[in-house]
């Protein structure tokens, strides 16, 4: 809180008996208006009036700390001023009540910068018509950054924080899991990641993205001098094992990094790295599940067309949703029944139609044209479907 002083005088008696005016010392008088009808002084921010005894500056303090018209300018008005806020924590019901400083136009510009790393925001951001006024209506002392001036900064944090992270990946000496993927985007550019897990001297397990790197093709070489290069650049020379998927070419991308491991250091792996290739045990799931629905692929497309015959319009949906009370269907989450792109998404579309299967036998009854629409051609080929009971 400010430092007020206690005693306050205004009329001094000398020795010759006259009185004289002496400035007010006070801090808390930058708050008041001192009246003329005696020791009163009024609050600039409430406008109230209150009595100041004797000179003496408390109740108007003890006012002060109270005035809910002075609480929104505490921090701002004063740069040393601390108050306490509530800020949401992981439950909706649950606060954590901080202590926060005065402005601090650095401090601002950091959490600025983190708020559009952390939330994947555009750097155009900050130039927003909407964000400007919030921030003007705010935080007025804030001089928000420009979206080049952003760029520099994410730069600079990255570099920083990849700074800690090296000293800490090379303190400890820990051995680090590495686990690396590749693919390619719709705009047919191959991209590459590699990130590292590792337990620091706290036994605490930590996850680390170290690269996000275009490449020029999926061959086992160029996976290996990636991953090389990576683990140079980050000084990293204990490796415990690589995470991959069944991919041939991972293969000689771990045969590749082995032979360069070796050269390095006598404890750069562990049994010359006899068990350092570790497959994906999701990719091989994958595969698996993969395998079993091709075995009962017609019927899964069967249903998969039933489903998107009735998401094709909201008239439909409707004629579905009246099957389905008909059928006495207690179903929730219509909107659901969706087209899949996954395997686990397949699962969740089966699960609802079989408990709807009443309500699809019905459509071919109640709607007349859910039968002939299977009959349609699409891409040059019949529609599977509709569904059957065995299917």
């Amino acid at each position: 809180m400010e430092n007020y002083d206690e005693e306050e005088v205004q009329d001094v008696e000398v020795d010759d008996g006259k009185k004289r005016k002496i400035p007010l010392r006070s801090n808390v008088w930058a708050h008041f208006t001192k009246l003329p009808c005696g020791n009163k002084g009024k609050c600039h921010h409430c406008r109230k009036t209150f009595t100041a005894n004797r000179g003496n500056t408390t109740n108007l303090k003890n006012h002060l700390d109270r005035c809910r018209s002075y609480e929104g300018v505490k921090v701002e008005g004063d740069p040393k001023q601390q108050v306490f806020f509530r800020q949401k924590g992981k439950d909706k019901d649950d606060g954590v009540v901080k202590l926060s400083g005065g402005f601090s136009q650095e401090a601002c510009r950091m959490a600025l910068v983190k708020m559009i790393v952390k939330d994947e925001l555009p750097f155009s951001f900050v130039e927003a018509e909407g964000f400007l006024e919030f921030i003007q209506t705010c935080c007025p002392r804030f001089d928000v950054p420009s979206r080049r001036t952003i760029t520099r900064d994410i730069l600079e944090l990255y570099q920083h924080e990849k700074g800690l992270l090296k000293s800490v990946l090379g303190a400890s000496k820990q051995r680090v899991c590495i686990t690396t993927d590749t693919w390619t985007s719709i705009q047919m550019s191959n991209y590459m990641v590699i990130t590292a897990h590792f337990i620091d001297a706290e036994w605490v397990l930590h996850k680390r993205i170290l690269s996000f790197t275009p490449i020029a093709n999926h061959k086992g070489d160029g996976i290996g001098k990636l991953i090389e290069t990576c683990l140079i650049d980050w000084g990293i020379e204990r490796l415990f094992t690589i995470t991959v998927d069944n991919a041939s070419a991972n293969k000689v991308a771990i045969t590749y990094v082995k032979k360069k491991l070796v050269n390095w250091s006598v404890n750069s792996m562990i049994l010359n790295g006899l068990y350092m290739h570790v497959r994906c045990s999701a990719h091989i799931i994958n595969l698996i599940v993969q395998d079993g629905l091709a075995e009962v692929n017609n019927s899964i497309a069967s249903i998969r067309n039933a489903v998107k015959y009735v998401r094709s319009s909201p008239a439909r949906l409707q004629k579905f949703k009246t099957c389905v009370d008909r059928e006495k269907i207690s179903y929730g989450g219509l909107m659901v029944l969706d087209l899949p792109t996954r395997w686990n998404s397949t699962y969740l579309m089966l699960h609802k139609a079989v408990v709807c299967e009443k309500a699809f036998d019905r459509m071919k009854e109640d709607d007349g044209h859910y039968f002939n629409w299977f009959v349609e051609e699409e891409g040059e080929k019949k529609r599977e479907g509709p569904p059957s009971d065995d299917d």
